[in-house]
């Protein structure tokens, strides 16, 4: 992560974006939560813009995409505020990757808030620490404090390192005006699926479209067919693979440079 620190104990970082290489859906556990095998990647060329610093009152305001007063990065600090008794800061956050797409971009903010919260007021609180709090505040948390490819198991905590080098190649993504709350996304999800994506993604890139696929994308496609017509084109125009990312409904293309 890197942060940039400016005057009077201010910080500056960049939340960026994930894409989820194949999501399956493996379960339904008993506390109502499903179990998933993805592989998250990092996408560094969206990111939203946050800046911390210490402050007399706690103060959260926002820019850019229309976000909640009640923001995770507020959820975020709260958790810190309780645990170890920190100071109040102001935190400003200006919104930029799309929201309710399937990119993390909330999950991401709360991890990076985390980070420099942890930073600022010199808590030492190693990778492992932070992934555990993380934890608290949402399942894609986690992946954001290493941040880095990743298999993704369990509800999201469950996280492997995995060998997966894409410089050589474009991700391009797609967002769309059409949100999917994950909560109603799972609830269309009547089956579930193990495509072996550990295997499978560690096979060359022109088969992924034909071995890794998105649990979520049948149900979401019956409900917005233009989702399914926007997929066809950008393979049709000549797209390595292309995928819906998370429960949507951004979607995304890995191109050769």
């Amino acid at each position: 992560m890197i942060i940039f620190v400016v005057e009077n104990y201010s910080m500056i970082s960049y939340p960026n974006a994930k894409i989820n290489i194949g999501l399956d859906i493996l379960s339904k556990r008993d506390d109502g939560y499903h179990n998933i095998s993805s592989v998250f990647f990092p996408v560094m060329s969206l990111t939203d813009i946050l800046e911390i610093k210490k402050s007399n009152d706690f103060i959260f305001t926002s820019s850019g995409k229309k976000i909640d007063n009640n923001n995770i990065c507020v959820k975020a600090f709260n958790l810190f505020k309780k645990e170890f008794d920190i100071s109040n800061v102001k935190i400003h956050l200006h919104k930029r990757i799309p929201i309710c797409a399937g990119l993390g971009g909330g999950s991401s903010d709360a991890s990076f808030t985390l980070k420099m919260l942890n930073d600022l007021f010199n808590l030492n609180l190693t990778n492992e620490q932070l992934k555990f709090y993380a934890l608290m505040i949402g399942a894609d948390c986690p992946f954001f404090i290493e941040n880095k490819p990743m298999l993704v198991e369990g509800v999201g905590e469950k996280l492997k390192n995995i060998k997966l080098n894409l410089d050589a190649y474009d991700i391009k993504v797609y967002s769309s005006d059409i949100k999917v709350s994950t909560v109603e996304a799972y609830s269309l999800i009547k089956s579930f699926n193990n495509s072996n994506l550990s295997y499978n993604i560690k096979k060359p890139i022109n088969t992924w479209q034909e071995n890794i696929f998105n649990n979520f994308e049948e149900p979401i496609f019956q409900l917005y067919p233009k989702l399914k017509e926007k997929k066809r084109k950008i393979i049709e125009d000549g797209a390595l693979y292309c995928s819906m990312s998370g429960t949507g409904s951004s979607i995304y293309a890995i191109y050769k440079k």
